[in-house]
């Protein structure tokens, strides 16, 4: 997340737009692995909005496994970050290394931007 100069880059760009940069907090975790400075992580996550799962995000995580035709065993996280961002009402984009199946998760209602 953090060491990453392109991700680095697109956040400084929203974030001076004065767009909201925000992201599961199950992010968080999937992002963590022990090469990563936890103090580092700490800081950098703090300069973003962290969105917790609440049981609305939950129950739409399971809806969108299921019209994806899904299992939560493999694509939990995903679709629940994918829950989280159609959650928004604004203007959404995901940023993943992932995004065939967060266009699956999401459809055309979310901006998917592959890695």
């Amino acid at each position: 997340m953090a060491n990453d100069p392109y991700i680095t880059g697109l956040i400084r760009t929203a974030q001076a737009k004065d767009t909201l940069v925000a992201l599961s907090n199950l992010t968080l975790i999937e992002a963590c692995h022990p090469k990563v400075r936890t103090d580092r992580f700490r800081w950098h996550a703090s300069r973003l909005e962290v969105l917790p799962v609440t049981d609305t995000i939950a129950w739409r995580a399971i809806d969108l496994l299921r019209n994806a035709n899904l299992h939560g065993h493999k694509y939990a996280i995903d679709s629940v970050v994918a829950a989280t961002a159609l959650d928004y009402s604004g203007p959404r984009i995901i940023v993943t290394s992932d995004s065939d199946d967060m266009n699956k998760l999401c459809g055309d209602k979310v901006r998917v931007v592959g890695l």
